[in-house]
């Protein structure tokens, strides 16, 4: 769900994103997007094409807030990857290397687990 955007300022509210370990997939020599990942880069392109979010240029901060499903510990950076490729992939923004600043903070839990995610730019 959109929730907000104002002069190149994007904030999404996504679902809960999956792990560096369930975002790539692996046969042989060969890598790719696992089944969890590709859900997930749908889901944010989706969110993304509703709200008619357009690629912010230049410097970049990006502020995340994680809902975490339940109550399993989480390394928080785990999500990251997944998450800032999907924003790409979406056209957020050309590149995550864009990104000069970056927040991260795990918030209370909630039934289905969720995200949000503050773009800005720099």
């Amino acid at each position: 769900m959109l929730l907000w955007r104002m002069d190149n300022h994007i904030e999404l509210m996504l679902p809960w994103p999956p792990s560096v370990n369930h975002y790539w997939g692996q046969s042989g020599n060969r890598r790719f997007i696992g089944k969890k990942g590709v859900a997930f880069r749908s889901a944010v392109l989706q969110e993304c094409l509703v709200g008619r979010i357009q690629a912010i240029e230049g410097r970049l901060a990006v502020h995340i807030s994680l809902f975490p499903p339940d109550r399993r510990k989480r390394d928080i950076d785990n999500v990251l990857k997944s998450l800032l490729d999907a924003c790409e992939h979406a056209g957020c923004y050309a590149s995550d290397s864009q990104i000069d600043e970056l927040h991260i903070v795990r918030l209370e839990n909630r039934k289905e687990g969720g995200c949000s995610i503050l773009i800005i730019p720099r």
